[in-house]
């Protein structure tokens, strides 16, 4: 490995994408002290198209397409990302060189009036553009009025808490809270059994050429194996399935020793059914345990929900 190599960083103009990046950087050069970094703002449709709810300009992979390829056509070397946000599809060339040690994955609620899930007024308007949530959600509180939400996270909060705003309250992800330090704002913190969160969430994910196997070297002491077997297994749920960001599919590993459980939904657009699933398995097998439950799930007729989806 070249001691002082130049390793040029892909990243979204965000608050969230640039701490994200400034985690991954920090942690690459603790290892290797002499390395130097520079970072690329990318603009990806995700952030042009803000007011249109996220299915309707192609769903999640319009974070990713850009920053996917700057890293193919040799534009930088690294692309650092919310691994939520990433299609579970292979992305020809490339390869997920680390996954960096897994944030909270539960997801908040943040309420102008401090009022938590269970005492928001009937009929309160809920932000979010997710499908997930908007499902588990109205399967507790199918009362409320969900109204989409887009916005990078200062965004969102501010808009959360406008007392002119059209806003109760708004839902948005722990980890990505804590890494730009607005965890104050939260209300409540939302259990599991209430909002189990995305595939992935929580994860960063950094991603080079497959072909870069100097920076993959360097990647792989980043890695760390729980998150990574958690991820393997969620997001082999997801793909077995055959769902995508335009279905209310959700997943969550825990790893204990050996073992490891996954616990996964899918859900009605409006909160009716909800399939709810668990498979459990050696740590070492996390894509057979995905794919495992994906099959309860649709023998569960969790098709049926991805196809009215």
């Amino acid at each position: 490995m070249t001691k002082d190599r130049l390793i040029r960083f892909g990243t979204r103009g965000s608050a969230l994408a640039l701490s994200q990046t400034a985690i991954t950087s920090e942690l690459l050069q603790r290892h290797d002290p002499g390395l130097r970094l520079e970072t690329t703002i990318v603009r990806t449709q995700g952030d042009r198209e803000l007011e249109k709810p996220l299915p309707e300009i192609g769903g999640k992979g319009v974070f990713t397409a850009e920053l996917e390829a700057g890293l193919r056509d040799g534009g930088f070397d690294v692309a650092v990302h919310s691994l939520k946000d990433l299609p579970v599809a292979a992305s020809p060339g490339l390869m997920i060189g680390a996954y960096l040690p897994r944030a909270d994955p539960r997801d908040a609620l943040i309420s102008r009036s401090r009022q938590s899930l269970a005492t928001l007024p009937e009929g309160a308007a809920v932000g979010t553009s997710s499908l997930r949530r908007r499902a588990q959600l109205l399967a507790v509180r199918p009362d409320f009025e969900i109204v989409s939400l887009r916005g990078n996270v200062d965004t969102r909060i501010g808009k959360g808490l406008d007392a002119d705003g059209p806003y109760d309250a708004v839902i948005l992800a722990m980890a990505g809270l804590r890494r730009v330090k607005l965890e104050h704002h939260v209300t409540q913190i939302l259990d599991y059994e209430v909002m189990l969160p995305a595939p992935g969430q929580g994860v960063i994910a950094v991603q080079c050429r497959a072909a870069d196997t100097d920076l993959l070297g360097r990647l792989r002491r980043l890695n760390d194996a729980d998150t990574r077997a958690s991820a393997f297994a969620e997001r082999a749920f997801l793909e077995a399935l055959g769902a995508g960001c335009q279905t209310p599919v959700a997943a969550l590993a825990v790893i204990k020793g050996d073992d490891l459980g996954l616990c996964g939904l899918v859900a009605g657009s409006d909160g009716r059914p909800v399939i709810r699933l668990q498979e459990c398995g050696r740590r070492s097998e996390p894509a057979r345990i995905g794919q495992a439950l994906a099959q309860k799930a649709l023998a569960a007729g969790a098709g049926e929900l991805l196809g009215d989806s």
